[in-house]
């Protein structure tokens, strides 16, 4: 690989990876053996390395710690029967990196900087790329304030991360959802179109109880009427009534520009699948599944590409939604999406890198 910046590496001398069982992997409990780390100051990022995987040392008056000034971004990487590695849509997360990081005054992290520190800490640690069906590796790229410093402005010194961990399935089975009408996620005019720590922060109390009243997720609503759905948990959301899928605008600075829910947009369209890009009522919901004519719901996101629904609740009624037959929506397009990420078919949308 030709690299416009010196990355350092220093390699570990007691790897993980004898000790790690690749077949029962959970997500995101087992840590790789590197990480790539920069540090902006003085109006530059610098200082590039691949060093251990290790703890941090923080300063109790960091930034961050009080103010929440950080943002993150998660993406995957595949291996194909010629064992080579495969990340799908890099471009399009450092992309979207770098808006939240405007949302939140964080310094843009340059293309070359996260495409190369990605691309060289894959080389390093290509062994825990795992080769099981339906497992990857989670790659986590962050950046977060570093100033020590309890005045509230803008952090000075910031450092950007990237680490990666081996994962199966993010949802062994469907998923059941509650529609939320009380708590909002994101309004107009907030950070809800930004990866931003706070906003996952904040939604944890809702979906803790609603998992305590049995369901596994939320069905997100607005925060002005709650009378139109915005996203499911920590996914776009996408429901298919009659012979149209309809899924949230997010022009509205709300919700999360997800990668998934623009590749399924378009994989949609090319199928011939009537998309319509609109709020769904919580009414229109309602009435949809009362008369049978909600054929698929699902959500979409990096780590479970796509959570197929099976019961959502609304208002005091719970609703099972039926059994999908094998040639539905959501099935076919998460095995066309699969098979472009471990490169079992051509991608013809430009979205897998070779490293």
């Amino acid at each position: 690989m030709n690299t416009t910046i010196d990355i350092q590496i220093k390699q570990t001398s007691q790897s993980k990876l004898p000790g790690t069982n690749f077949e029962n992997l959970s997500f995101g409990q087992v840590m790789s053996d590197h990480m790539f780390v920069a540090d902006y100051k003085n109006g530059e990022w610098q200082n590039f390395s691949i060093e251990p995987y290790a703890p941090l040392a923080l300063n109790p008056a960091n930034a961050t710690l009080h103010y929440g000034q950080s943002v993150f971004e998660g993406l995957k990487a595949y291996k194909n029967e010629n064992d080579e590695v495969l990340i799908f849509r890099a471009d399009a997360n450092q992309r979207r990196l770098n808006e939240s990081a405007e949302r939140m005054c964080i310094p843009p992290v340059p293309e070359e900087i996260f495409m190369e520190g990605l691309s060289k800490l894959l080389e390093v640690d290509r062994n825990w790329i795992p080769s099981n069906p339906g497992c990857s590796l989670y790659i986590r790229p962050f950046v977060f304030a570093t100033d020590d410093y309890l005045g509230i402005r803008p952090s000075l010194t910031y450092k950007f991360m990237i680490f990666t961990c081996p994962v199966g399935h993010y949802y062994a089975k469907p998923v059941s959802v509650k529609v939320e009408t009380k708590y909002t996620r994101a309004a107009e005019g907030g950070t809800g179109q930004a990866k931003a720590a706070g906003n996952y922060a904040g939604s944890l109390y809702p979906a803790q109880i609603a998992q305590k009243q049995g369901y596994d997720q939320l069905l997100w609503t607005d925060g002005k009427s709650h009378e139109n759905i915005e996203e499911s948990g920590t996914m776009n959301v996408m429901f298919i009534i009659e012979d149209t899928l309809i899924t949230a605008p997010t022009s509205k600075g709300t919700i999360l520009k997800g990668i998934t829910r623009d590749s399924v947009l378009t994989l949609a369209k090319e199928k011939g699948l009537k998309v319509d890009e609109r709020f769904l009522k919580v009414s229109e919901l309602k009435e949809a599944l009362e008369t049978g004519k909600l054929q698929e719901a699902f959500g979409t996101g990096t780590a479970a590409t796509i959570a197929h629904i099976h019961k959502i609740n609304v208002g005091d009624t719970d609703f099972e939604l039926p059994e999908k037959p094998k040639d539905a929506f959501s099935y076919q397009v998460l095995e066309t999406l699969d098979a472009i990420k471990y490169g079992r078919i051509e991608d013809q949308h430009g979205w897998i890198t070779k490293v």
